[in-house]
């Protein structure tokens, strides 16, 4: 009886491997090499690279950087959510409408959209308000004063990333319970005040990490709007200093550094933005799991 209560009461201690230890050694050493290699490579002339780190042109170029995400982000947003409830819409032509921006902007390149954008005052020299279909004019304004380079550059932007934007909040739309709509308008809750007030704040959960990935991408997207052409923003304002002082790596590398620093504030922003809107949900599941 004895032996077998100590038998019960021994620890099964699980098995070593020593596979992940090794393998965790070997991952370190061959990045603690490359960090070496990369810091005492004389050709990527580090001197150079913290001298023009905070130059004043790179500097107003990370400024004209974020302008164009910002404004390009917010009004793809808006279009995007506009988009995503004309394609759930019960009408055929918002549908249409929605379902052919979408397939436009999506299927041809952003740098090729950016040309045209570029062009449009060659397209289309004057902009007028008028009688359609007549030659009646009430007015008119030369195309080149309102499609500034700045405002190609975010028309194109914005456009482009709306289509691939309505998408993932189509899908945070139709993610979100059909019991929650049916209790909004059992409340008396029109359509449009259900979407704001019931549906978009639960599809915030699930919109918000690849919204985080498409600023993220929209913020590198901004290099391609050389194609307009927009010269200000931060790629090329590198690359001018490159071309000035015949060296290409270290203003690449200055650039780099001023993308992933960026990028790791979004990135800060994006995991705030999913604790804010995923409050509920991760209260809920702490409450199953306890009562398991």
């Amino acid at each position: 009886m004895s032996a077998k209560n100590n038998n019960n009461n021994e620890r099964i201690l699980p098995v070593k491997n020593p596979v992940p230890i090794i393998s965790g050694i070997i991952v370190a050493i061959i990045a603690c090499a490359l960090v070496y290699s990369i810091a005492t490579n004389p050709r990527f002339e580090w001197a150079i690279v913290w001298k023009y780190i905070f130059n004043e042109n790179v500097l107003a170029g990370i400024g004209w950087t974020l302008l164009l995400t910002l404004l390009s982000m917010v009004i793809a947003i808006v279009l995007a959510v506009c988009l995503a409830m004309m394609r759930k819409s019960v009408n055929p032509v918002l549908r249409g409408v929605s379902w052919f921006f979408i397939w436009f902007f999506r299927g041809t390149p952003v740098y090729t959209q950016l040309v045209f954008w570029g062009m449009f005052a060659v397209l289309v020299p004057k902009l007028s308000l008028g009688v359609p279909f007549t030659s009646v004019e009430f007015f008119s304004i030369d195309s080149n004063v309102v499609m500034t380079s700045l405002n190609a550059a975010v028309i194109g932007l914005s456009l482009n990333e709306a289509a691939y934007l309505s998408e993932i909040v189509r899908a945070g739309l139709e993610a979100v319970d059909a019991g929650q709509v049916e209790a909004a308008q059992a409340l008396g809750m029109g359509r449009s005040l259900t979407m704001r007030r019931v549906v978009l704040p639960q599809a915030m959960r699930i919109i918000v990490p690849p919204l985080g990935n498409e600023t993220i991408g929209m913020l590198k997207t901004t290099s391609l709007v050389l194609a307009v052409p927009f010269t200000l923003e931060l790629q090329f304002a590198t690359n001018a200093v490159a071309n000035r002082i015949y060296k290409p790596i270290p203003l690449l590398i200055v650039a780099s550094v001023w993308y992933l620093v960026i990028t790791s504030v979004l990135m800060v922003l994006q995991v705030m933005l999913e604790k804010h809107f995923g409050k509920g949900f991760e209260a809920k599941a702490d409450s199953i799991h306890s009562n398991r």
